[in-house]
């Protein structure tokens, strides 16, 4: 299934010191990438997909917390209008695909056909086979075109996944990441394990390799994502420009003044 991008999964997750260290050199390099993209106007397409709770989310964060958003736009479409079903199926992704000088990060992608709506019921069979008949094509297409894609697989356990499921329903900080769908979801494990295999037989092609990655270590994901990403694109560090803060103008008679007139303070905000 897919290339690997984690080799196996760790026994000794890292620290946080070291997981802040590591992310902190990969964002400097995000952020030279950022740079030669938009100087050298390339098209690159980064596609996430994997099971519920396999840390998509967590990992386009590390990726896009550092970087302008005018270069990385992360793309989670909502379900399809009745205009769009009538539609080509991939035809509603297509005016989001990259122009030049930008990276574009699609949060699951045309591939929910032959994930969640084939399995939950959707689409018919009929449907999703088509779809893996055409998308290596499409996917030909895009990457004649110029663009750089990237597909990535996330793959967590069955033990780590209730986990985190359990932590969504508890946590209120997360019961917003749990949904009816998201439920139905994991009671189809071996369903979605096997739709994922004919997925990966069908669209693991040369031009659009599929990676894996183990995320049960999540920080470890979010570091090799990055690694690799970085180490597939042939994008180089620009010069540096000397830059130094000008001088700032006279005041000129100018006084400050309280211009607001409510200013928030901490012991402003009343805590219950």
């Amino acid at each position: 299934m897919g290339r690997p991008v984690m080799d196996a999964k760790v026994d000794k997750p890292l620290s946080r010191k070291d997981y802040e260290r590591k992310l902190r050199d990969l964002h400097a390099e995000l952020v030279k990438l950022q740079e030669w993209a938009k100087r050298a106007g390339a098209k690159i397409c980064i596609v996430f997909e994997g099971r519920d709770g396999a840390g998509k989310g967590g990992v386009i964060k590390a990726i896009t917390e550092r970087v302008s958003p005018r270069v990385f736009r992360v793309l989670a479409l909502p379900p399809p209008t009745e205009r769009e079903k009538s539609q080509m199926y991939i035809q509603r992704y297509l005016p989001h695909l990259p122009a030049a000088g930008e990276i574009v990060i699609f949060d699951r992608s045309w591939y929910n056909r032959a994930g969640v709506e084939r399995v939950m019921g959707f689409c018919t069979e009929e449907q999703a086979k088509a779809f893996l008949q055409i998308a290596p094509a499409v996917e030909k297409a895009i990457v004649d075109s110029g663009v750089i894609l990237l597909k990535y697989w996330l793959e967590v356990g069955q033990k780590e996944q209730t986990r985190r499921m359990e932590e969504r329903i508890t946590d209120p900080r997360k019961v917003w990441k749990l949904s009816p769908m998201d439920l139905k979801s994991y009671s189809r494990w071996y369903d979605y394990s096997r739709a994922r295999d004919d997925m990966f037989r069908a669209t693991d092609t040369a031009w659009a390799p599929w990676y894996a990655v183990h995320s049960d270590d999540k920080r470890g994901a979010r570091l090799d994502v990055i690694s690799h990403i970085l180490s597939s694109i042939p994008y180089e560090g620009l010069p540096k420009e000397k830059i130094k803060l000008p001088k700032r103008q006279k005041s000129n008679g100018y006084e400050e003044s309280n211009f607001a007139r409510n200013w928030i303070t901490q012991t402003s905000v009343q805590r219950s």
